[in-house]
């Protein structure tokens, strides 16, 4: 297998007997040697003090006192904010379990770019064996939001950060020219569109992100996006679905469905009210999925034997974030099989 996504750190981690990571020390001392901790030449001696004692030990408790020593309260809260990530993942054990705790809490008790790395984290383990690479570059939407580019009547999904790093280091190439409207044909972009007869780029930019996908109906992407919703659902809940990219929803007997980020659960949420649309509402939908369990019998009865809707749209300004737990903690499962899944 070729590696990928090194930059999760997933190499730090060990895979337990049922899958999950299993949080270990050299993976916290990671979080304790980024920039956003590690002393300056300006740092205060408390500061230091501390700083040397996690490195020694990362998982030596840390009382608010020596917190309150450190001269730099911004300094402070950085640490107050990695200590909260370490009590979540050491009080679970595992990435998985952390993190399935966290959405059912429905708390914000960690800052969203550290729920983003568990998830990329969490996606890395589950196409470990994967050798798709459109499959991968799917599975970015979980954990990386993205810009939407309609130009020439296609869909093209690119990493937001990459477009952004574009646009401020001045930079007329690629594709944030092609978003400020200069017409750029996509093929000759920097950030090159990932397809079946080129998808051995990825391997060596995969933690670049600089690929694009076409995510139109019956392109490639989606199929792959709604593999990995699946892969998704089977490893934290142990719960085996079918997922279908679907061109749009004709059911008159609608039961349920999920949103899978803001934008969408409010525009599909509207269709199930019986409110039309307005035609800006419409032409934000980036993906609609239909889905059905391999065991109909976990879900409510009202919903037995009907399919589930997923939607994906982005936002007036062309963002694409996925709200992977959404998927999670929104199907209609029955309260008895909802207290017990994972």
């Amino acid at each position: 297998m070729r590696d990928f996504w090194k930059s999760a750190g997933m190499h730090l981690l060990r895979v337990g007997p049922e899958g999950w990571l299993e949080v270990t020390p050299p993976f916290l001392l990671a979080y304790f040697t980024r920039p956003e901790i590690h002393p300056i030449e300006t740092s205060c001696a408390a500061e230091c003090k501390l700083h040397e004692a996690l490195m020694a030990d990362p998982l030596r408790p840390v009382a608010e006192e020596e917190l309150q020593r450190i001269a730099d309260p911004d300094a402070a809260d950085n640490y107050r904010m990695v200590l909260a990530l370490r009590e979540v993942l050491c009080g679970a054990g595992t990435i998985e379990g952390a993190y399935l705790k966290l959405m059912r809490a429905n708390t914000a008790v960690l800052a969203p770019v550290f729920v983003d790395q568990m998830v990329h984290l969490i996606v890395r383990n589950i196409l470990k064996h994967v050798h798709d690479p459109l499959r991968l570059r799917a599975g970015e939407l979980f954990f990386r939001e993205q810009t939407v580019s309609t130009e020439g009547g296609r869909l093209m999904l690119a990493d937001a950060e990459i477009v952004e790093m574009h646009a401020l280091t001045g930079r007329q190439t690629g594709l944030g020219q092609l978003l400020a409207g200069t017409g750029t044909p996509m093929k000759t972009v920097s950030l090159d569109v990932l397809e079946e007869d080129n998808a051995d780029i990825y391997w060596a930019r995969s933690d670049r992100f600089d690929t694009v996908i076409d995510f139109r109906f019956e392109q490639p992407a989606p199929d792959a996006f709604a593999r990995v919703v699946e892969a998704w659902l089977a490893h934290l809940l142990r719960i085996e679905v079918h997922v279908e990219p679907r061109p749009n929803v004709q059911d008159l007997d609608w039961r349920w469905h999920i949103g899978l980020d803001r934008e969408a659960t409010h525009i599909l949420n509207g269709l199930y009210e019986g409110r039309t649309p307005s035609l800006d509402d419409l032409g934000r939908i980036v993906g609609l999925f239909r889905m059905r369990l391999g065991d109909e019998r976990l879900v409510v009865e009202h919903v037995r034997g009907k399919p589930i809707y997923l939607g994906l749209a982005m936002t007036p300004d062309k963002r694409v974030k996925m709200k992977p737990q959404n998927v999670l903690t929104n199907l209609p499962l029955r309260p008895d099989i909802a207290d017990v899944v994972r």
